[in-house]
């Protein structure tokens, strides 16, 4: 039985480029799928078929049971949108920006308003609730957007990097309402290039290049992936970098990588805490000084670097196509207002 989100097939271009290329994603009720990949992989894009503001040009996707493209509507009473760019009416305060979504989801002005105010307040929002939102920096419009997005508790949500732009204390913030309603029943595509956000929140990653869905799993299966620990050294005098890669050939189990710049080494190995000991020790017997060294197991980024070829937040060389025309903001904005405006009627 398809999930909450399902799509097959999905195909969408933008003259010569191909932004989506035979996208197929499930995503069970109840969970989190985070959608990563590169600036130009295709995120937005895929997010913007699955919420009705763009058809593809084939292939076909449900969304709550609803298809897509024969229903849209409904499809747009059932979802929450948090795009990539704040879509707030600047001239509005804070409360009136909210009031006014709940309003259009065919809220009571008391049950609008009382919204509004639980929103602004778990959004640290409530001291400027008063003022137009134009006087608000990136970070706060951010947070009434995203707030915006939550007025009602649809059964889907799609948040595309919806931490973009926020602090460390507002992120974290963030992350616990998005807990929060994963545990109520709420299913979530999540888009983001912060990997440690989608380690903690995701059930399931799905990761795009080039409009292709390449990697699919939990977080630990795609770790598991590209192999087991690392040591990583980084040597105090450049002159003894030689040195330290022979040690380390010689106890590691594969090539002994380097970044000549921070004169840092690391080499796949497997005997833990044990072997870090004897790579110590062995170092020092040459009398090679070391700045620091460390055990550790892959991460997310590990993972993006090994099937994508480059860090998830580099700038990909083909982003300004790959993504379409969610890369415009004027155009994006207008869709994703026309879109939650759209799923109130």
């Amino acid at each position: 039985m398809p999930g909450a989100i399902h799509a097959e097939g999905l195909v969408k271009t933008f003259g010569d480029v191909r932004a989506l290329d035979g996208v197929d994603l499930d995503v069970p009720e109840g969970t989190v799928l985070g959608l990563l990949g590169p600036n130009g992989a295709g995120k937005t894009t895929t997010v913007r078929v699955l919420t009705t503001l763009l058809r593809p040009d084939s292939g076909r996707a449900t969304v709550a049971g609803i298809d897509v493209l024969a229903q849209p509507h409904r499809v747009r009473r059932s979802i929450g949108l948090s795009g990539q760019f704040a879509a707030v009416d600047e001239y509005l305060t804070g409360r009136e920006n909210l009031t006014m979504v709940g309003r259009l989801y065919q809220m009571s002005a008391r049950d609008a308003k009382r919204r509004a105010d639980e929103l602004l307040e778990r959004f640290n929002l409530a001291d400027a609730a008063g003022r137009t939102a134009k006087t608000y920096s990136g970070g706060m419009r951010r947070r009434l957007d995203l707030a915006a997005a939550l007025v009602v508790s649809p059964p889907v949500m799609f948040m595309d990097e919806p931490t973009t732009g926020l602090d460390p204390r507002n992120r974290q913030a963030l992350w616990e309402v998005i807990e929060e309603l994963v545990s109520g029943g709420t299913t979530l595509l999540l888009t983001t290039q912060y990997l440690e956000e989608a380690d903690r929140l995701a059930h399931d990653i799905a990761v795009v290049d080039h409009g292709r869905v390449i990697a699919r799993g939990t977080a630990d299966e795609l770790k598991a992936r590209i192999g087991g620990e690392r040591i990583e050294v980084v040597v105090h005098r450049r002159e003894e970098i030689t040195a330290a890669q022979e040690v380390l050939r010689a106890l590691g189990r594969g090539t002994v990588a380097l970044e000549e710049h921070t004169r840092r080494l690391t080499v796949p190995v497997v005997g833990g805490a044990k072997l870090l000991a004897e790579v110590i020790r062995d170092l020092d017997a040459r009398g090679i000084e070391i700045d620091d060294i460390g055990l550790r197991r892959p991460t997310l980024d590990d993972v993006f670097i090994s099937l994508t070829g480059h860090a998830a937040e580099e700038k990909d060389s083909a982003s300004g196509a790959g993504n379409g025309a969610g890369n415009d903001k004027d155009t994006h904005d207008a869709g994703q207002a026309g879109g939650r405006k759209e799923s109130a009627k």
